[in-house]
């Protein structure tokens, strides 16, 4: 493909964003407009590299990339996991890493144990199912939440929970512990399918260089 084409990147808002950018840097890659926190533009230019970003909500990263809107997106594995769009994941950033665990009071142990038909509390219900229907062969109900599901085996909504574990404080302050690990999650870099296909010089460049630096740091 032409060198006149930009490539675009879709980033997460947030922590995973700065992380990103700080990343990128590392190989020469900047884009100075980003920085700018008073700035109401929504698409950022590196003219001399022929790149474009943009912010996005997380959970639309994998849509950008899935309908080539962004050619290389990052976002985190658990977003990546619920959002469940076509993409190719290509590298492990290493960066916002924690656990996506099935959470819950000690006494629920046996329910998990003993494959019981019970309530499972998430933000992440596509996870959570996958889990238990897929891999455990657990018949449960799924519960959608979006707000703090700790409390769901509180106030008796649910018997256990889907969720992110970093340190575990928020748990145990609320009684409950990590009963079984699903997976680990950090960020992640995401390719649009065609994208790989017509740039795949450019695109696997970016990604050895990154993976260099990954792998110095981690």
């Amino acid at each position: 493909m032409s060198e006149d084409r930009y490539l675009t990147f879709a980033l997460a808002k947030g922590r995973l964003a700065d992380k990103t950018l700080e990343l990128l840097a590392q190989i020469g890659i900047s884009c100075g407009e980003m920085y700018d926190k008073k700035s109401r533009k929504l698409i950022f230019v590196n003219e001399e590299k022929k790149l474009r970003f943009f912010l996005s909500k997380g959970p639309d990263v994998p849509t950008y990339v899935e309908y080539g809107a962004a050619d290389i997106g990052v976002a985190g594995k658990d977003t990546i996991l619920e959002e469940n769009k076509r993409a190719y994941e290509v590298l492990d950033l290493g960066f916002g890493a924690c656990r996506m665990c099935v959470c819950g009071p000690a006494s629920a142990k046996e329910l998990l144990l003993h494959h019981e038909r019970i309530r499972v509390a998430s933000k992440y219900p596509v996870i959570a199912k996958d889990y238990f229907y897929n891999k455990k062969h657990q018949t449960v109900d799924i519960i959608k939440l979006n707000g703090s599901v700790e409390l769901g085996p509180i106030v008796g909504l649910s018997d256990v929970i889907v969720d992110i574990v970093e340190t575990g404080s928020t748990l145990k302050e609320n009684g409950l512990e990590v009963l079984e690990e699903i997976c680990p999650l950090s960020a992640r870099m995401i390719v649009n399918q065609v994208s790989m296909q017509m740039e795949t010089e450019r695109i696997r460049n970016l990604i050895s260089q990154l993976k260099n630096v990954v792998d110095k740091d981690y």
